[in-house]
């Protein structure tokens, strides 16, 4: 097994490269999603497009049997301007691979493309499934919420390769992103005239930044709020009549979304309007298959404050790939080819190992 591991290893690393050198921003992923869908064809893997989503399936696919699903998404982030090589171009080094999306999340595309193929003609207690979506980062229509609506009836669990060091995240809070606005009345700064909107927005983010849930989730904790952004005003002596700012909240099971936006607005004066109600939180169930599968295993555990795609499905899932969360988004992005055998190693054995 280690000399599969060896090459697979080689050939996952070959793959990540080439994948870093094509832009595949979050509603741009065509590009990638062609080149994917030739390099499995050539390996014998017939594909099904949903839009830019890709979706392969054994041969054998029992209908009789559960499917697991393995996960991740294609698109990027945009680069920042910190970079400090062109990301798309990167310097190729012996020890990791470098290069926008290497981290978040192409290791784990490209390990469970190699997990997938290792297991294509072999009969396993379960149906593999393997769906590589599109638009995770902006939470776009085209992406896992559309795919979701084409593979909510076959799966029945899922892995959503995501940077976790190989941990598997057992529940992730939700998102809630909730733009704020305060409206007061234009004046001349030099006089006593007007509504300052700044000042009423600055009084209302005092007030959220003031605010307890009272409910608090026995695994995910507290519901997270932190104000992100303010914009105000034209020019220095005119009173603003308009300030907007943001708001960025990570619920638990404990909240949902809109009971969230019940709770906030009538404490505040400016207008909240929520960008989506349906980035909840998720939580592996307690009992559930994949969880004694990671006991089983001896994976370490632990709660993750990012959402992923699973947030956009209502199957029971684990979070879990190669390369480290801190590392996404981040200007001079890698990860190292000793975390993609990790991750090659971890998936299959979690597969190989499930119980009869």
């Amino acid at each position: 097994m280690s000399n599969h591991i060896d090459n697979y290893t080689c050939e996952v690393t070959a793959l990540l490269r080439e994948l870093v050198t094509i832009p595949s921003p979050s509603g741009e992923e065509h590009t990638r999603s062609d080149f994917l869908v030739t390099y499995l064809a050539e390996r014998g893997i017939d594909v099904e497009r949903v839009g830019n989503n890709l979706v392969a399936r054994q041969p054998h696919h029992d209908p009789l049997k559960s499917t697991l699903m393995l996960n991740s998404h294609l698109d990027t982030v945009r680069p920042n301007a910190g970079y400090t090589f062109d990301p798309f171009n990167p310097p190729v080094s012996d020890t990791k691979i470098n290069g926008l999306g290497s981290n978040d999340a192409g290791a784990s595309v490209v390990s469970m493309i190699q997990t997938f193929l290792h297991f294509y003609q072999e009969e396993l207690p379960v149906n593999l499934l393997l769906a590589l979506s599109t638009e995770e980062e902006n939470s776009g229509p085209n992406g896992m919420r559309r795919l979701w609506g084409e593979l909510s009836q076959e799966v029945d669990m899922a892995i959503i390769g995501e940077p976790t060091g190989m941990k598997a995240a057992i529940a992730e809070k939700g998102l809630l992103v909730i733009d704020g606005e305060a409206t007061g009345v234009s004046g001349h700064a030099a006089r006593s005239e007007g509504v300052n909107a700044l000042y009423i927005a600055l009084d209302d983010i005092a007030t959220l930044r003031g605010i307890t849930f009272s409910k608090v989730s026995p695994t995910m904790g507290e519901v997270k709020l932190t104000v992100t952004q303010i914009n105000a005003g034209t020019q220095h002596n005119v009173v603003p009549d308009k300030c907007r700012f943001v708001v960025d909240i990570r619920p638990t099971e404990q909240y949902s979304n809109g009971e969230i936006m019940e709770l906030l607005q009538p404490k505040v004066q400016s207008k909240l309007t929520a960008r989506s109600l349906t980035n909840r939180s998720s939580a592996t169930p307690e009992g559930h298959p994949l969880l004694q599968q990671v006991k089983r295993l001896g994976i370490e555990t632990y709660i993750s404050p990012t959402t992923s795609d699973w947030m956009r499905i209502t199957c029971p899932a684990i979070k879990m790939g190669p390369g480290e969360s801190a590392r996404s988004h981040q200007s001079d992005e890698f990860v190292l080819i000793d975390e993609l055998r990790q991750g090659i190693e971890g998936y299959i054995q979690f597969i190989e190992r499930w119980p009869l």
